[in-house]
């Protein structure tokens, strides 16, 4: 039995109260990386080759509703819950016309491969009717055992809370994870009982009642990090820095410099190209892509942004959605970048904003400029042109162009279009009064000196 002989369907368990996480978001909405753990599981499970996609929800479900809009998976509901067998018998409606292999896992465990997935249908092989995922912890903590023959054949199932002392001297852990075809799945799940410790239906007993059928049940194990459930905020940290752990070690694998690994933070959907340099105290939100041999400095936040071949930015950058820096651009330091493009070779080397913009290529942009592009009720788009020059201290009030070319005058605030090769300067006159500073700096200092004197 293998994938490209049978269908895959997914069940997910998500019906759970999340009463650790003390959150209004649903548990399996919390992110990791910048993407609700939910979503990370349905990816790795794409990539295998989903034909139908299950979510059992029940608390919140409309926040489940919502994140999945679009993408196929259909929401069932289990109220109330009874027990993870009875939450898998939930999707049963769903997958009435379905036949070919079914998989349950749960929302809160994010980091389930495809690999593993793949490993895990196969071992439906040789007459096995069930497969279930294992694994060795390193604390056991209140796991459900897994009793095994050597050549990985499932002798007996058993909760933590019904184990013998004999039995959870076992390491070997059940994930929860299970595959069987459909025909045996909803047969095994609907003969599932309730008598025991907690009074709820078990979804390990699928596995447990295949065997009192005499049918062959398999294990295939796994490690610890890919099965870790999330279920307070401390393990959603924990699951972050096992996720940025991994991401950027492939990051350099990759062919990116890290100078210091530990303070760089990646989105799950940054690209890097080779010879990136990424200096310390770096983070990187979602829609981030960075092409080959950009350079970006000490503490930068970048999101939504694509970074051409060459380009430079930071220290002390901050790119916002809808940047784009085309090839050898530069940003500096404190200079803030929203929905603007720079083009081949453009400049902005500290303390500006740009926003709403289009600066054309071999544009300099001078210290303290801002694109006024807000009115408090509608945003308004600034164009500069090629090789144009943006003195310090210039507001250019939206919407506005300034030709290719042209100058724009220190300390000018810009209203009124700027044609090719002008100079533009808009200041108000200076006033010079010779000898008037000497004589104010004279009239307060006896000032002040005949009122010690009172």
């Amino acid at each position: 039995m293998s994938l490209s002989e049978n269908p895959l369907a997914v069940i997910v368990l998500a019906a759970g109260k999340g009463t650790r996480m003390k959150s209004d978001l649903h548990k399996v909405l919390h992110p990791i990386a910048g993407h609700p753990m939910l979503l990370h599981l349905l990816g790795s499970l794409g990539e295998v080759g989903l034909d139908r996609q299950v979510i059992v929800a029940g608390d919140r479900r409309e926040q489940i509703e919502a994140a999945l809009s679009g993408s196929g998976a259909e929401v069932v509901v289990q109220e109330p819950q009874l027990g993870t067998a009875h939450a898998a018998l939930m999707a049963k409606g769903a997958l009435a016309d379905f036949s070919g292999l079914v998989l349950v896992c749960f929302g809160d465990v994010p980091f389930l491969s495809a690999a593993t997935v793949r490993r895990l249908c196969g071992a439906l092989t040789g007459g096995a009717k069930v497969a279930v995922l294992g694994f060795r912890p390193t604390d056991t903590a209140a796991y459900g055992r897994i009793i095994a023959d050597g050549d990985g054949t499932v002798r007996k199932m058993v909760e933590h809370k019904d184990a013998s002392a004999e039995e959870r001297a076992v390491n070997l852990c059940n994930s929860g994870v299970i595959v069987a075809h459909s025909d045996d799945m909803w047969r095994l799940l609907e003969a599932v009982g309730n008598d025991n410790a907690a009074g709820e239906f078990y979804l390990p007993d699928v596995a447990t009642n295949a065997i009192a059928e005499g049918a062959r049940v398999v294990v295939v194990e796994t490690d610890e990090a890919e099965v870790m459930g999330i279920n307070s905020r401390a393990e959603l940290a924990e699951a972050e820095a096992r996720w940025q752990q991994r991401r950027r070690r492939l990051a350099m694998d990759e062919g990116a410099s890290l100078i210091a690994p530990e303070t760089v933070w990646f989105a799950w959907d940054t690209q890097l190209g080779r010879d990136v340099l990424i200096e310390p105290n770096v983070f990187f939100g979602p829609g981030v892509r960075v092409a080959d041999g950009a350079k970006i400095r000490a503490n930068c936040h970048i999101e939504g942004a694509s970074l051409g071949a060459g380009v430079e930015v930071g220290p002390f950058a901050r790119l916002r959605p809808g940047t784009v820096l085309e090839e050898k651009a530069k940003i500096g330091n404190f200079v803030e970048v929203k929905k603007a493009t720079l083009g081949k070779g453009a400049k902005a080397n500290h303390l500006s904003y740009i926003g709403d913009a289009e600066v054309g290529a071999g544009a300099n942009i001078g210290a303290g400029t801002i694109t006024c592009n807000y009115d408090g009720y509608f945003k308004y788009k600034t164009i500069i042109g090629e090789r144009a020059f943006i003195g310090s201290n210039s507001s250019l009030v939206a919407p506005v162009k300034i030709g290719a070319d042209a100058i724009v005058g220190a300390g000018s605030a810009v209203t009124r279009d700027v044609a090719a090769g002008e100079l533009r300067i808009v200041r108000g006159e200076q006033l010079v009064k010779p000898g008037w500073a000497d004589r104010f700096h004279d009239a307060m200092k006896k000032k002040k000196a005949a009122d010690k004197k009172d």
